[in-house]
């Protein structure tokens, strides 16, 4: 069987600069920004980025958002993450009567029909409980790299433009890492990985949103593929007015 791996994992030239780059910008982020927490999607980058955090025995928890929609490869990896990692996990979930509500009043197939509903669905699933999940923090970690869209093309390794609205770092350890880099670090350490990956979901999310896509096609083109490419976030880390939404 073809997997991710096999597809993937190539280090780039600079692949041991990056990765020291990385293990010293999450040292000086748990040292200096308590407390601190790490956002997983449970994808490829955040699985490394947990991996990362354990072997440097950091005292970095991480969290979930559950939406509800998740695919159940999504979850049994969650349920042996929750067994294997150092640090705790904290799953973080939506309102559910505001779901219902939701649900009832625009049906399941919402998102499907404007990006308003889309964007709708996204915010009580995803951006509401990430506000819960970084309520009280000092800083958080993604997985977010530039070449993963143009959208985020100038992803800093710190993000430090919300600190005036929330006295809150945003860090992105992978920022300079490249698609191989990733898969050749998850290679060499045989890090657990979403299932997904192996048919061709190098994006993951909820089950609606999210399909496998053909070899030489965008990144996330597996995404909202019915939106235009410039609409393809879902408020967790879409700047508006200088500043997060989360």
């Amino acid at each position: 069987m073809t997997t991710a791996i096999n597809l993937h994992a190539k280090a780039s030239p600079t692949f041991a600069a990056k990765l020291a780059e990385t293990q010293a910008l999450l040292k000086r982020a748990a040292a200096e920004f308590s407390p601190i927490t790490q956002a997983s999607s449970l994808g490829a980058e955040d699985v490394v980025i947990t991996h990362l955090i354990n072997s440097l025995k950091l005292d970095i928890a991480m969290f979930v958002l559950n939406t509800g929609m998740l695919h159940k490869e999504t979850l049994q990896l969650l349920a042996r993450t929750k067994q294997a990692t150092r640090a705790g996990v904290t799953v973080y979930e939506p309102v559910a009567e505001a779901v219902v509500q939701f649900v009832g009043r625009e049906g399941t197939t919402a998102m499907y029909r404007s990006v308003e509903l889309r964007k709708a669905c996204c915010h009580l699933r995803k951006v509401e409980p990430l506000e819960r999940a970084l309520a009280g923090k000092r800083a958080w970690v993604t997985g977010l790299r530039r070449d993963q869209s143009t959208a985020r093309a100038e992803v800093p390794l710190e993000d430090s433009s919300d600190v005036a609205a929330h006295n809150r770092t945003k860090f992105n350890p992978l920022a300079n890492w490249t698609w191989g880099d990733v898969w050749h670090y998850i290679k060499l350490h045989n890090v657990d990985y979403n299932s997904l990956h192996d048919h061709f979901y190098p994006s993951i999310g909820c089950v609606p949103c999210t399909r496998s896509i053909a070899l030489g096609e965008d990144f996330r083109s597996g995404r909202w593929w019915w939106e235009n490419e410039s609409a393809k976030e879902c408020g967790l880390h879409v700047k508006q007015d200088n500043r997060e939404t989360a």
